[in-house]
């Protein structure tokens, strides 16, 4: 009976966390529907635009940010707009004049009205500002954890990103893959984020603000998106000397399409009898040492898991497409795709060269 009742209490609490999730997103969806100084910004075509425009959030966490960017913005252009203002009305009102007395003006020193005025006003906008850049951090960071909450471990390698999947087993590199969110029953994914060698930065515009990860320390951040599709990101922190080519992919799915890739993502590398040459020159190579491919003898952990490499649609962490003239490129010479980066060259003869090609590709 005690276990009983602690599993109904866990059950009932982990519910009360599902509501005040729902809540917590239904009120801050409420609390940003588009006042008119984001409408305004939002029909500027240059800010709303592209696909890493803060400007076109499609999770809660990027609509806080983008509300608190429209909300400052608005405050520095009315500032802009005075300043501007009153210079442009001293260059014209006092100009000078033929006829003009070249003698000095008369000097006025002191004023505790104006004094008191450039003091105060300015000391309220940074309180101002400092308290609503503050509530969307609160907001963002404190967010209560549901229980069916997608969970993903983040660790940042250079130049490219690890993914984990605790609660299904599953172990992917470069592209993220997360189920979309449901309003009515919110299902938010929620990232642990590390890093196995130098600070790092997450950053997707449209899903969130970035997220540092840093060596030995752990950070955490969450998204909602209910909208599926591709987003576009991008290491916001210098990594090194292919910082600029850690590129982020985060592919929202639909329900069903996550099941099929999580299904896909359980199964061991295919064994295609095409390819068994060239799995036997990737088994006699050192590329074992860096990377993994469920079933075989590669059990690498520092380099990205091949297990399922063809099923991705980019190669080298987002920066060319993957396909076959790309990929013999990549295993050729990584450094003409992406110079600096820390794939050795294998020296493979033409013909080994087309043979791993080929087992690369079958990884499905």
């Amino acid at each position: 009976m005690g276990d009983l009742g602690q599993s109904a209490g866990e059950a009932q609490e982990n519910q009360v966390k599902l509501m005040s999730f729902g809540n917590s997103l239904n009120a801050q969806m409420a609390a940003i529907s588009d006042p008119w100084p984001v409408r305004v910004f939002h029909k500027i075509p240059i800010l709303g635009s592209g696909p890493t425009s803060i400007f076109a959030p499609h999770a809660t966490p990027a609509h806080d940010i983008d509300s608190l960017s429209v909300f400052v913005l608005s405050i520095t252009l009315v500032i802009f707009l005075i300043v501007a203002g009153l210079l442009m009305y001293a260059l014209i009102r006092f100009r000078r004049r033929p006829g003009d007395s070249q003698m000095e003006p008369v000097q006025l020193y002191g004023s505790n009205q104006i004094e008191i005025a450039w003091t105060v006003i300015p000391f309220l906008i940074v309180v101002v500002l400092f308290l609503t850049s503050a509530r969307v951090n609160f907001v963002t960071e404190r967010q209560a954890k549901p229980a069916n909450s997608m969970d993903v471990v983040v660790i940042g390698h250079q130049f490219w990103w690890e993914y984990r999947y605790p609660k299904l087993g599953i172990v992917t590199a470069n592209e993220l893959h997360i189920p979309a969110n449901d309003p009515n029953a919110p299902t938010p994914t929620f990232l642990t984020m590390t890093s196995a060698d130098v600070d790092h930065s997450f950053w997707v515009p449209e899903l969130a603000g970035k997220m540092d990860l840093i060596p030995n320390k752990v950070n955490v951040m969450w998204l909602d998106p209910s909208k599926p599709g591709v987003y576009l990101g991008q290491c916001a922190q210098f990594c090194g000397a292919e910082h600029a080519m850690m590129l982020l992919r985060v592919y929202v799915d639909t329900p069903a399409q996550f099941a099929q890739w999580v299904a896909n993502q359980k199964k061991q590398a295919t064994e295609e009898a095409s390819a068994a040459e060239g799995k036997k020159v990737f088994e006699h190579t050192a590329c074992i040492n860096c990377h993994r491919v469920t079933g075989t003898v590669a059990t690498g952990q520092f380099g990205p898991d091949l297990t399922h490499l063809a099923s991705r649609d980019t190669i080298a962490a987002g920066v060319e497409k993957n396909t076959p003239e790309n990929l013999r490129k990549w295993i050729d010479d990584p450094d003409s795709i992406k110079m600096g980066c820390l794939m050795p060259k294998m020296h493979l003869n033409s013909h080994e060269l087309d043979a791993v090609t080929a087992y690369m590709a079958s990884l499905r």
